[in-house]
């Protein structure tokens, strides 16, 4: 009998991975809170779970012209651009208070998806051990 580590570990290692990607473009948009002209950028989280976990839509090219999807390791985590609350005058559209909020927010989805997998883990383990 095979075991089925997607089946297993369920949706937690996207999540891992996507949380991962998120706090690299959230913690880019903090560094770059001075840098005139930067745009800061985010990922729909919820959108590119649901396109890892194939419940999204998705593209198809249907001819050979067609660009191949290589933004990112799933259909759906490419960094938009986040629409600012207030418009800076030298066209940055970092607001450090909403970044850190959403770093942390982030931060604590991360620690739970984590958290949740370590459980899968140990749940596995006792299995194989006969626990």
């Amino acid at each position: 009998m095979s075991i089925s580590f997607d089946a297993a570990l369920g949706i937690y290692p996207q999540a891992v991975t996507l949380g991962s990607r998120r706090a690299e473009i959230l913690a880019a948009n903090l560094a770059n809170g001075d840098t005139p002209g930067y745009k800061a950028r985010d990922i729909d989280f919820k959108a590119a779970l649901q396109q890892a976990q194939g419940q999204g839509l998705s593209l198809q090219a249907t001819h050979a012209g067609h660009l191949s999807h290589s933004l990112g390791q799933f259909p759906g985590d490419e960094a938009l651009y986040r629409i600012p609350q207030q418009a800076s005058l030298d066209g940055n559209t970092v607001d450090s208070q909403v970044e850190h909020s959403e770093f942390m927010q982030n931060a604590l989805q991360y620690q739970a998806s984590l958290h949740f997998l370590s459980g899968k883990f140990k749940g596995l383990l006792s299995a194989l051990r006969g626990e």
